[in-house]
């Protein structure tokens, strides 16, 4: 339900449960690659999420003394990881917290790690991949089920010297962190209000102000990203990517408003009491009982947040979201129905027997577009999105559309399998395809993204068919 774990990761104690502790032990057993007579530096990191959560993809060394392009290669530096638990409560989840991360590419670069002809820093760059853990800065606290932010730690370490005419850079230790940037998280800002008597934090992206009217793009996170960050709903999985331009490109600039949920988006009438988080995660069909105890606030968060942005075109606001935040999207389509002007449920977690036929009639008026995939054992497709979407179609509906995937492999050729065919995600993961705006549909003879389709949804004109 939007967990950000490793498909094959296994949970294993972190070796040490502080950060001076770590590093102590990370300073005496890997302390062959220090040199002597070392110097201290500092270093920065460049993080962005990825289809499989968050990564700390490159690491940028300030030399200290400025040095001409071509005088680093891979070799030049050892790059030591230490990723930090919260608390002895959370152990580090997917590796044992602390080792080596592989240097793919090394190069002279600025501050912010742009490569150039001469510079002061080296910008590193590490390997990252769905089943390398190390590079992600994240956790899973399994008590709770829910994502937190970890303190990741380096030691990077000069292995040999760097020549730049009469110039020579040795024996670095880079050690103490000096900032980094976050890609498209640094786009978004992290706001909080009460409503309905309940505090909710969320996340906030803003077109450039050009005189007209845009659209809002509303994103409700799958079950491990709740709780008080605002950020983690939109960058636990891909949600920042409503802000590239590629998909901004298709509603001329949209707001994003990502709501986070204190706790999980299916805690209603009957299955708050349902047991604790690890129990709900396994036994979802009789957690979920078709109702929220957050629905109200939700919504008058986003009307609130409307009224604060003026122009927001209020005829053009769009509401989806994953596994847990499916469920949530589904009941504000069918509770607002005449609110939003088109909704785009993925992996959906409403069952599809707690969807009354007066609920379906609603529905159907409602532009919407599934997606789900075949091999989602967490929400059965047999069991929510695909009978669900029979009925509307049965109902009449005339705007309804599913994308049912087969299952969930990369889309971006980087990772494959031992075979050399796509690397293969959780069935469950089917939003990695809407954040890459991959599901498309053949419409009035034409092929149409989901992006593409939800740009052109609005209430103040027909549906198109």
């Amino acid at each position: 339900m939007g967990k950000r774990t490793r498909r094959n990761g296994k949970l294993l104690m972190a070796l040490m449960l502080s950060g001076a502790m770590v590093l102590s032990y990370g300073s005496s057993a890997f302390a062959d690659d220090v040199q002597t007579k070392s110097k201290t530096t500092t270093y920065r990191t460049v993080m962005e999420v990825e289809d499989f959560g968050p990564q700390i993809k490159k690491v940028i060394v300030d030399l200290g003394k400025t040095v001409n392009k071509n005088t680093v290669d891979t070799d030049t530096f050892k790059v030591l990881a230490v990723r930090i638990p919260n608390s002895e409560n959370t152990p580090i989840i997917g590796d044992d917290g602390v080792g080596y991360r592989k240097v793919t590419k090394a190069y002279i670069s600025d501050k912010d790690g742009n490569a150039a002809a001469k510079g002061n820093y080296a910008a590193l760059e590490l390997e990252i991949g769905p089943d390398i853990s190390f590079g992600l800065p994240l956790n899973l606290d399994l008590n709770f089920i829910r994502n937190e932010w970890i303190e990741c730690k380096y030691t990077i370490t000069q292995q040999k010297d760097i020549k730049s005419g009469s110039t020579t850079v040795s024996g670095l230790v880079a050690d103490v962190f000096d900032g980094g940037t976050r890609g498209l998280l640094d786009e978004f800002t992290a706001l909080q209000g009460t409503y309905d008597n309940i505090t909710m934090h969320y996340a906030s992206y803003v077109p450039a102000k050009d005189g007209a009217k845009h659209p809002l793009i509303i994103w409700l996170h799958g079950m491990g990203e709740g709780g008080t960050d605002g950020l983690l709903g939109i960058a636990g999985n891909k949600g920042v990517n409503f802000a590239s331009k590629e998909i901004q490109s298709y509603f001329n600039g949209a707001y994003v408003l990502g709501p986070q949920c204190p706790t999980f988006w299916m805690d209603g009438k009957t299955s708050n009491a349902s047991g604790n988080a690890a129990s709900k995660y396994k036994n979802v069909s009789a957690f979920a009982d078709g109702t929220s105890n957050y629905e109200k606030a939700l919504m008058a968060l986003i009307k609130d947040y409307v009224a604060k942005n003026p122009d927001i075109d209020t005829n053009r606001i769009y509401i989806g979201g994953d596994s847990n935040g499916g469920y949530m999207t589904m009941l504000m389509a069918r509770d607002y129905t005449g609110y939003f002007a088109a909704a785009f449920p993925t992996c959906e977690a409403l069952k599809d027997t707690l969807i009354t036929d007066s609920d379906i009639q609603k529905l159907k008026e409602l532009p919407m577009w599934f997606v789900a995939a075949k091999t989602d054992t967490t929400v059965p497709v047999l069991d929510y999105t695909v009978p669900t979407y029979n009925r509307l179609m049965k109902a009449g509906a005339k705007n309804v559309h599913l994308s049912l995937f087969d299952n969930v492999i990369d889309t971006t050729g980087l990772y494959k399998k031992a075979d050399g065919t796509p690397y293969e995600y959780n069935g469950h993961w089917s939003w990695i395809y809407v954040f890459n705006n991959k599901p498309a549909e053949t419409i009035n003879g034409k092929n149409v993204t989901i992006m593409e389709w939800l740009s052109e949804q609005s209430l103040n004109k027909e549906a198109a068919e």
